[in-house]
């Protein structure tokens, strides 16, 4: 969490209140720089987001073929 938190120029605890939903609506600067800090695109969280329950997973959410992420994420749908 310190990791992902520095890399993406914001606080761990700041990062602490994002996951456990004491900061519900983080700003969307704030949530550009954790994507990016993570190897993720917007177009990745958009996708993982707009998927309509009942249609299958969400879209993969992590680096493309043959780029590696900055940091090691146990991502799960």
């Amino acid at each position: 969490m310190n990791a992902v938190a520095a890399s993406a120029g914001i606080s761990a605890e700041t990062l602490r209140k994002i996951e456990t939903g004491r900061a519900p609506t983080p700003a969307f600067f704030t949530v550009a720089a954790l994507a990016g800090a993570l190897g993720l695109s917007m177009d990745d969280l958009l996708a993982a987001c707009a998927y309509e329950p009942g249609s299958g997973p969400p879209a993969r959410l992590g680096p493309r073929d043959g780029e590696e992420s900055p940091v090691p994420l146990p991502l799960t749908a």
